[in-house]
């Protein structure tokens, strides 16, 4: 009998030991996630240094170099669904394998390019260069459901930290060695972030998919089906929040997009100077996404939460509306990356937690793709209201937007409230 007893003592102490083990595991994943996002966004960004110089020496105007950018956010667009479904049949080593191996591709063709045509190739690799979102569903598949938007919070931390990163690198590089030279050493950048996926991420992070015979035949289904990426919208409130997303994120998008033309126009900035308000940007998300909204996530409601950010991007596009100077703008920037970085992290935990565990990475690679649908149809659309209605036009239309998915929101709150009391 004491035997028995001592068996059954012991029995909760193994199983507690290995859920310690295990979770410890899922944080030091996570922790390489973080490292291997804030260099790809370093990568990203080093890129951005290089383009501009390498296309005005090739010939481009900024029609052409419109074109260029959309290109990308075409490819880009059509790319993140079928990548995140790549994601969720092979796996996260494979995923982030292949999205690094693309990057070492793309800074190649980069380093190459010695013909306007070369520009528009080396933006082919860029269906797959996905690291963001595949760095996404492991997060979202490791870490606890109460924890995610804290958890997907810190990947804001990572981007902001890349943003000064190769924001710096790439302008020191650029000016000390050229764009061929800058462009070869993100390719080895890159390379080196894929020995360290292959070093430290696992096959497949999908812990809480059960192994049944639906998983087996989600197996052997294409990246290419469309009836298996399209099917996550018919969980509950997923479309709902996807065409949300959708719709409060198009205004600020077009602002964002358009920001370029506004800096060198409107506020009449130097390249150095812009270079201190980017580097501004990186600060302001960083204390955002590292210091406030963990903290707002552990306290409040998600549906709060997300009320919160629409409200307050209303406000920021009010404030943009009037703005006359860049000093103006430097006020708002607080607001502006506080409700942009809210909205994002609030969005995307509640549609990782509205799907299975086996459809994260579509899901992440469905946000992906709104964001370049976005830099698709914002120059467009920007260019329009910036030509024939100036500047205050793209805040007011940002104004208008959000005070209406505000009040949708707040009545559905409110008839949800209603019929619980009933």
């Amino acid at each position: 009998m004491s035997r028995r007893g001592e068996t059954a003592a012991e029995t909760p102490s193994v199983s507690s030991q290995t859920a310690v083990t295990d979770q410890r595991q899922r944080t030091k994943i996570i922790h390489a996630v973080y490292i291997i996002t804030a260099l790809d966004i370093t990568w990203m960004f080093l890129q951005f240094s290089v383009t501009p110089y390498l296309a005005k020496k090739l010939g481009f105007d900024t029609l052409w170099f419109g074109y260029l950018q959309t290109t990308a956010g075409v490819i880009q667009l059509i790319g993140g669904p079928l990548f995140g479904r790549f994601g969720d049949l092979f796996g996260a080593r494979a995923a982030l394998s292949v999205a690094c191996a693309s990057t070492v591709v793309f800074f190649l063709l980069l380093a190459l390019a010695d013909h306007p045509a070369m520009l528009f190739i080396h933006k082919l690799p860029t269906v797959f260069m996905h690291v963001l979102s595949a760095s996404q569903m492991v997060v979202a598949d490791l870490s606890e459901p109460e924890k995610r938007a804290d958890a997907l919070s810190k990947l804001g931390l990572c981007f902001g930290i890349g943003m000064i990163a190769g924001s710096t690198l790439g302008g020191h590089l650029i000016t000390h060695y050229g764009e061929t030279f800058t462009a070869y050493f993100g390719a080895v950048g890159s390379t080196f972030s894929l020995l360290l996926v292959l070093k430290f991420i696992p096959k497949t992070t999908k812990v809480q998919a059960p192994a049944t015979n639906t998983d087996s035949e989600n197996k052997n289904k294409s990246i290419f089906n469309v009836g298996e990426i399209t099917r996550l919208m018919k969980f509950p409130g997923v479309a709902r929040t996807f065409i949300v997303k959708i719709v409060a994120s198009l205004p600020s998008g077009i602002f964002q997009v358009m920001f370029s033309v506004i800096a060198l126009e409107f506020f009449k900035l130097q390249p150095e100077q812009n270079g201190y308000l980017m580097a501004y940007f990186g600060i302001a998300q960083m204390v955002i996404q590292g210091g406030v909204i963990g903290r707002l996530t552990a306290r409040y409601s998600e549906n709060s939460l997300l009320l919160l950010s629409i409200g307050v991007s209303s406000l920021v596009g009010l404030a943009q509306a009037y703005m006359q100077n860049v000093f103006q703008f430097c006020l708002i920037v607080a607001p502006m990356m506080f409700s942009l970085s809210l909205f994002n992290v609030i969005t995307d935990s509640m549609l990782t937690k509205s799907v299975p565990s086996s459809g994260t990475g579509t899901m992440m690679g469905l946000c992906a793709s709104v964001q370049s649908l976005l830099r698709t149809v914002g120059p467009t659309a920007g260019g329009f209201l910036y030509v024939n209605y100036g500047i205050s036009s793209i805040g007011l239309t940002q104004f208008v937007v959000n005070v209406a998915v505000f009040v949708y929101l707040l009545q559905r709150r409110l008839q949800k409230t209603t019929e619980r009391k009933e």
